[in-house]
């Protein structure tokens, strides 16, 4: 069975970065958007499982995108991508974030977060 990602950051090259390191993971379908107005689009489109979200971002960040996120039927879980510190991770956990990925981040701490995750 295939799952679903949505990649979503500003910077290309995180997205690029994280893309290719889950694309040699069996079942995974990768689909991006740039800031958080595109990721509420494509969620509702695709219904990701897995949502991995920067914080900082133009349009709409990913603390609001995160709180729109949560609202949609049958919820993705949600990682954020953080580079803010505690106060912007407490503040993206109570808009409903399950899981937090700290850049810099190494592809090997991506696929141990992806696997320690339910299927």
């Amino acid at each position: 069975m295939s799952r679903s990602v949505l990649i979503v950051d500003d910077d290309p090259f995180i997205r690029r970065l994280i893309a290719t390191t889950l694309e040699d993971v069996a079942g995974f379908t990768i689909e991006e958007a740039g800031d958080g107005f595109e990721a509420i689009e494509t969620a509702r489109a695709t219904r990701p499982a897995i949502v991995f979200l920067d914080i900082d971002m133009p349009r709409m960040n990913g603390i609001e995108a995160c709180r729109e996120l949560r609202a949609l039927d049958g919820a993705p879980t949600i990682v954020m991508l953080t580079a803010a510190g505690a106060d912007a991770e407490a503040e993206a956990r109570a808009a409903g974030a399950d899981r937090f990925l700290t850049k810099p981040f190494s592809p090997l701490g991506l696929l141990q977060l992806v696997d320690s995750m339910p299927s």
